[in-house]
């Protein structure tokens, strides 16, 4: 429809501009070439030998040609030109005495020529005192042509619309198709069906560029909806299994532990560590998500990052002692200005997250590197190692490269999410290696003070 209208408007232009206007141009054009022959015949006049000279030129540029002297005609074109004036017309002797009374040196002025019923352009100019050149030209030849151009440019617009209905309705048909079937395809993925591929077939590029962001944008919402299920899943799972063992433990003291001491005990230390680990759960999500919606406000200092290592590993002693992890420690004293318990609850995570997934040896390597201006901390496991398309999304919550999820000995499963939200907001380069079979190193940059 666009295109249609706008070529219309552009043949209603084109034919007004030809048409309604034609006969002003033609006569504008006119009456500058009547003008520059009138100089011409001037100069011709002044040799005395004029006629011949003339008669040529009236022949060529087909007009006529009056000369006349105190009111007498000395020379006059032959010729029954539709241009050519009746001299003995009353009207035209008129116009030609008041031109010769004026004093005026030219005038022009249309009329209509008594013999043959046209408009003439008449052209007056005066050469010497009494000596008066009139040249005159029909202006009606151009009708004819105003009639053929006027038939022509309405076939012209006539076929015109029709091509452009034509082509204009092939391009919609074109480009709507695949439009339809996009919207087709993203009903689908509205009701939640992220198993939809968008690709309508076209070989239009624009849309074709369409189709793979909407691509990339089902693929990352099929993996926020499966992440969602899982963190929902886990949660759900980490909450509901303490309160269950708190709930048979303080059945047990109720009704059958109650008087044994040994066993009661036993049944309330069991009460009091899955309590605590709630606490640990609830305190991991609130912290998250205070951090991730900038609500926390970082408290930077100086401190010795080296001595913070060591007290945190020592924390890890009783797991040496208990189930024979080993942390290895390679450092040296440097002072970093950072939030200090920020800091210390991402070293604190990424070391628990090291203990969970490192290999049969049980062992953890943290490693200080002295960089130019910064300083590097690694913290690297022993474990099997991550696929290279799961290392993206490793600092996702409860995020599993083997996409089940398995209680972690130690932690609540959103450790790493904390970790990449911290050094997030400090401005910290952080990242991470793995090569499968062989353990996997976390590490983060931190400037020096």
């Amino acid at each position: 429809m666009y295109l249609s209208i706008f070529t219309l408007v552009i043949l209603v232009g084109v034919f007004s501009l030809q048409i309604l206007s034609l006969d002003s141009y033609y006569e504008w054009r006119k009456t500058g070439k009547i003008k520059e022959i009138a100089s011409k015949v001037s100069s011709i006049y002044k040799t005395g030998q004029y006629s011949d000279e003339l008669d040529t030129l009236a022949y060529e540029e087909d007009i006529c040609i009056e000369i006349t002297e105190d009111g007498n005609i000395l020379y006059s074109t032959d010729s029954i030109s539709r241009g050519c004036l009746v001299s003995n017309s009353k009207e035209i002797n008129d116009y030609k005495l008041d031109f010769m009374v004026s004093g005026k040196s030219y005038i022009i002025y249309r009329v209509t020529n008594p013999k043959f019923k046209n408009k003439t352009l008449i052209y007056g100019i005066k050469i010497n005192d009494g000596v008066f050149v009139f040249i005159s030209t029909s202006l009606e030849p151009i009708g004819s042509t105003v009639k053929v151009l006027k038939g022509q440019l309405v076939i012209v617009i006539i076929v015109v619309l029709i091509i452009a209905f034509l082509i204009s309705y092939t391009i919609s048909k074109k480009i709507c198709k695949p439009i339809i079937s996009i919207t087709e395809t993203s009903k689908k993925l509205s009701e939640g069906n992220y198993d939809v591929k968008f690709d309508s077939g076209t070989d239009i590029q624009e849309i074709n560029q369409l189709e793979k962001t909407l691509n990339n944008a089902t693929k990352e919402l099929s993996k926020t909806e499966e992440l969602r299920r899982d963190l929902l899943a886990n949660v759900s799972h980490d909450l509901k299994t303490p309160l269950t063992l708190i709930k048979a433990n303080a059945e047990m003291v109720k009704d059958l532990t109650y008087k044994n001491k040994d066993k009661r005990d036993k049944n309330l230390s069991t009460i009091i560590d899955e309590v605590d680990r709630l606490n640990l759960l609830v305190e991991d999500i609130l912290d998250l998500s205070k951090i991730q919606s900038n609500a926390v406000e970082l408290k930077k200092e100086k401190f010795n990052l080296n001595y913070m290592i060591k007290t945190i590993i020592e924390k890890f002693d009783i797991l040496n002692e208990k189930d024979g992890y080993k942390i290895e420690y390679d450092g040296f004293d440097v002072n970093v200005f950072a939030d200090k318990k920020k800091i210390e609850q991402v070293i604190y995570n990424l070391i628990n997250n090291a203990i969970n997934y490192t290999g049969e040896n049980k062992i953890i390597y943290v490693k200080l590197i002295n960089l130019k201006n910064n300083v590097k901390v690694e913290v690297t496991d022993t474990g099997m190692g991550i696929d290279k398309e799961d290392l993206e999304h490793i600092w996702d919550k409860y995020y599993k490269a083997d996409k089940k999820y398995k209680r972690v000995t130690y932690g609540t499963g959103l450790g790493l999410s904390i970790v990449k939200n911290i050094l997030i907001l400090h401005g910290f380069e952080y990242g991470i290696n793995s090569v499968k079979g062989k353990g996997t190193t976390f590490y983060f940059n931190m400037n020096k003070s």
